[in-house]
């Protein structure tokens, strides 16, 4: 369920994000992708999927439910087994920690918050886990959840805000983490209008500071906004559409 009116009226404007302490610039190579199969048995996800991005691009990923949208991002972070080839400049991703390592970090779809812990604390310990330093931590979790208009949520219980609030608190988590590359799967699939263009400007500000952003979507407004398109059709890359310029 889409999140309601009821909670427009806590929110800054759409484009108000409030400021963003998180944001620096980020020297993000090449991400290429050759030869890319995931597999579950006998099910192939994805089939030899091939894919150049560079930095500062937007590119959405599509094609309808089980077409394989989420594996491909799964796959290039490392999170599944994969044959082929994922590399970030010189350096091939083997696995979930190695990705992460060299910045590849993932939005997952359906948020897959902690529960019984709050909105704040979701966003803050993978920064603590990660050795960031306290206070920096805790400043780039008010600031990422300021952005997506959850600052007077922050101490609320996960399992205490709605689906489209998690979603959110999911989004800032992401952002948090300064990746080179970011894997939004579906980040605003549980959003209303004005949160659906909150979250996309987040997504296009990742890429203006320099990131590359792969975002799979249902969304043919959002993929619209993205600066290339690659479309999967039971698995195989259907079309392309380059980003200009």
């Amino acid at each position: 369920m889409a999140e309601g009116e009821s909670l427009r009226g806590s929110l800054a404007p759409v484009g108000a994000v409030g400021p963003q302490e998180w944001i620096e610039s980020v020297d993000t190579p090449p991400l290429r992708l050759s030869g890319v199969t995931v597999r579950y048995g006998d099910t192939v996800a994805v089939d030899a999927a091939e894919l150049e991005a560079y930095a500062g691009e937007l590119i959405a990923v599509t094609g309808h439910s089980g077409a394989g949208k989420s594996s491909l991002l799964w796959a290039v972070a490392g999170a599944v087994p994969f044959d082929g080839t994922v590399l970030l400049g010189a350096d091939a991703v083997t696995d979930r920690a190695q990705a992460a390592s060299l910045g590849i970090e993932v939005i997952p779809q359906g948020s897959a918050l902690a529960v019984l812990l709050s909105a704040h604390e979701n966003v803050a310990l993978p920064l603590l886990a990660r050795a960031v330093p306290a206070d920096l931590a805790h400043r780039r979790a008010s600031s990422a959840l300021r952005a997506v208009g959850l600052e007077e949520s922050a101490a609320h219980l996960a399992e205490e805000l709605s689906g489209g609030q998690q979603q959110r608190v999911a989004v800032a988590r992401g952002l948090a983490l300064h990746g080179r590359v970011l894997l939004a799967d579906e980040p605003t699939s549980e959003l209303d209008h004005d949160n659906r263009e909150r979250v996309l400007a987040l997504l296009r500000a990742e890429a203006d500071r320099g990131a590359i952003v792969l975002m799979a979507t249902h969304d043919p407004e959002a993929a619209e906004a993205a600066d290339g398109e690659i479309r999967l059709d039971d698995g195989r890359v259907d079309s392309v559409r380059l980003p200009q310029g």
